[in-house]
């Protein structure tokens, strides 16, 4: 892979991170400041309902800031755009769609298969 080409995926990888560490601390600013206590108990069921939304959105972005890590960790370690399963390259349409995935699309579809079958 071209140079200019893992310098453009380093970039959007590093913007999806940054993103995701603004998205924690507004989250973690929303937690801090809804600290009131209602007196209602069909307002406090709603907001908890809506932190308990947050709270599992924000653990879906730990994880995904955890593959933008080691995406980036494979870019400097030189091995990017090469399936960790079989070790063919990953075809680029998949990689600008999703430039954190380490399967090609082959080896994705069968990691979702295998579960299934157990």
């Amino acid at each position: 892979m071209r140079k200019l080409e893992l310098s453009r995926y380093r970039n959007t990888l590093a913007e999806q991170l940054a993103a995701l560490g603004r998205h924690g601390a507004a989250t973690a600013q929303e937690l801090a400041e809804s600290g009131d206590e209602l007196p209602d108990p069909a307002d406090r069921a709603t907001r908890e309902t809506d932190l308990e939304g947050e709270l599992r959105m924000r653990d879906r972005d730990r994880r995904l800031a955890a593959k933008i890590q080691s995406a980036l960790a494979r870019i400097d370690a030189g091995t990017f755009g090469t399936c960790v399963a079989c070790g063919q390259p990953i075809p680029a349409e998949r990689l600008r769609a999703r430039p954190e995935t380490d399967l090609c699309i082959d080896c994705k579809r069968e990691a979702e298969r295998a579960p299934q079958r157990a």
